[in-house]
């Protein structure tokens, strides 16, 4: 049994119960905004119960250690704790022990949607001023670099609370794959490749340099065989001793020592470490259409993700597809609503009354819905019930995350979103993992919803999905890593699967476009030059997208089987059995 299997904290939020009698109105043929719910929204088949054998993850060596865990009557949870292990060591610039994660699990013998927060916390000696220096907030890339970028990481403790109430397996049988491919080696992929080689300053860290580097003097490329053997001695200290073992004692020892090292030490200490705790909470579901979308609540910004598909159903623009100009302009200008509100609002709900419910309020969703076709520019945040009009976000969110999703036999589902937040998070490693750099996802000037403050959690833009039917039966699981376009493209795929009807992996093949601000980032060279042109006439003027690219994964059920897809623009693919 997890030591944290006796927290539970359940948010504030309307129950699973309420939403699907509200569900049930959209299946007699009612949407959010009174009209027939179009044709390409046709539910998909209930019958059989969707059921896996299902994995979708950012690389091969990952998928197959959750099939392996399936095949041998693994849970979903368990095969969650054997892909994030082997993320950890083959993608490392995305995610890994030392980092946080959101996850979203269906349990299929009660129907119960519940989220997991494994968000990082900061340490007990932070303050607002966490990032300043000399009276003014620290250049980015110095905070980024500094100890004082990580918090208390996690993944493992949420992990190994999850795992205690829905696992099949002993834990201590999950970490097998991830020991073996740290000890015998892996082979270096090209995104990873690309990684090591690119010129984000944590590559140039002491770490990052002994790790990648050859015996020759060279960095690793794609094709080397990697090693690990501090990896594969962590894992099976966590194995052993589960997350007590991660911790307290020889590991939290080596992460407060790398935290403490020169250039501008961090306050994180062991008393943090041990002290860290993972929350369960109450899911955050809202139909839309004839489904239901259930994300986590703050601090994740699932909130924005459900605001924007509820403004979406107010926008008939939105349904005339992907060939249209005028539903790639409506999906930006809602968009820019969106990110506005996210901004001003949406914090650790420990630390700041952030109004869920009136961001989905149906008036209030309305009014915003009101004003995308007269934007001409950024959006101002709007004041919706509840909320308390604080001072302006000055957040950054780079990337360095990914997500993964797993259905196990029994129709058990995980939705999970992992990252260390940068690429190789801080370029800090201990134990054979690199730290998170977390606490950067704070507002740097101290100020508004998401200001730094002893033991908060940083607002996130995860925001793994989970998609009933609409009698509350799961169909299907999405998310995707990207920094703060995460919700940009988590919107987009939903839209694209359950509106336009498309398969999933064409609906994760569009365009992506992202609309936060004044400007339009996308991927350019994915529009068509007619589309281009229809955009630019319409004031849309695509530039390229700056923020992470996407990395997608998900599936659905559709007509008794899984339709699922894994982003081209990474390395991912999907098994079902």
């Amino acid at each position: 049994m997890s030591k944290f299997a006796s927290v539970r904290r359940w948010a504030a939020l309307p129950s699973l119960m309420m939403t699907l009698a509200l569900a049930g109105c959209a299946a007699l043929g009612m949407t959010g905004s009174g009209g027939a719910v179009p044709s390409q929204a046709a539910a998909p088949a209930p019958t059989p119960v969707a059921r896996g054998p299902l994995v979708a993850a950012a690389n091969p060596l990952a998928v197959e250690a959750g099939m392996e865990v399936l095949r041998r009557g693994g849970s979903a949870v368990d095969a969650a704790v054997a892909i994030q292990a082997v993320l950890g060591l083959v993608e490392p610039q995305s995610s890994g022990l030392g980092g946080g994660a959101f996850m979203m699990h269906y349990d299929a013998s009660t129907g119960e949607v519940t989220a997991y927060d494994g968000r990082e916390t900061a340490p007990a000696a932070a303050s607002a001023e966490l990032f300043f220096e000399d009276g003014r907030p620290l250049d980015f890339a110095a905070a980024v670099l500094s100890g004082r970028s990580t918090g208390a990481p996690g993944a493992v403790p949420m992990l190994a609370l999850a795992q205690g109430e829905h696992g099949e397996l002993p834990w201590s049988e999950l970490f097998g794959a991830a020991e073996r491919l740290a000890e015998e080696g892996f082979v270096v992929s090209p995104r990873l490749a690309g990684m090591i080689a690119g010129r984000f300053p944590q590559t140039s860290t002491p770490d990052a340099r002994a790790y990648f580097t050859k015996a020759d003097g060279e960095r690793h490329q794609a094709g080397d065989v990697l090693r690990n053997p501090a990896y594969a001695e962590t894992v099976r200290r966590i194995a052993e001793g589960g997350s007590e073992a991660f911790q307290t004692g020889a590991i939290a020892e080596a992460v407060v020592a790398a935290v403490r090292r020169e250039p501008r030490p961090g306050a994180l200490t062991l008393e943090d470490l041990a002290a860290y705790e993972p929350i369960e909470r109450g899911a955050l579901c809202r139909p839309y259409r004839i489904y239901v979308v259930c994300v986590p609540p703050p601090p994740s910004s699932g909130v924005a993700v459900l605001q924007l598909l509820a403004m979406a159903e107010r926008t008939p623009a939105v349904l005339e597809g992907p060939d249209d100009a005028d539903a790639w302009v409506a999906f930006a200008q809602l968009q820019r609503l969106m990110y506005a509100d996210r901004d001003r609002y949406v914090g650790d709900p420990a630390f700041v009354g952030v109004p869920v419910q009136g961001l989905l309020d149906e008036d209030y969703v309305a009014e915003r819905a009101a004003l995308a076709p007269g934007l001409t520019g950024a959006a101002e945040p709007g004041a919706p019930p509840g909320g308390r009009f604080t001072a302006p976000d000055a957040t950054a969110e780079p990337g360095g995350t990914s997500h993964f999703v797993v259905v196990d036999a029994e129709g058990n589902a995980v939705s999970m979103t992992t990252t260390v937040e940068s690429i190789f998070g801080s370029g800090r490693m201990a134990a054979g993992f690199f730290l998170n750099n977390q606490l950067t996802d704070f507002s740097r000037n101290g100020e508004g919803a998401n200001a730094p403050a002893p033991g908060k959690r940083p607002r996130s833009s995860m925001s793994p999905v989970l998609v009933l039917d609409r009698e509350g039966r799961f169909i299907g699981a999405f998310g995707s890593p990207g920094g703060p376009s995460i919700l940009a493209y988590n919107a987009k795929a939903l839209i694209a699967v359950l509106d336009w009807g498309l398969p999933v992996q064409t609906a994760f093949d569009l365009p992506n476009l992202v609309a936060r601000g004044d400007g339009f980032g996308a991927d350019t060279e994915r529009f068509s030059p007619e589309l281009r042109e229809a955009l630019a006439a319409r004031g849309v003027a695509l530039a390229p997208n700056a923020s992470e690219t996407s990395g997608l994964h998900g599936a659905i059920w559709r007509n008794g089987r899984w339709d699922a897809g894994a982003d081209d623009r990474r390395e991912g693919v999907v098994a079902t059995r």
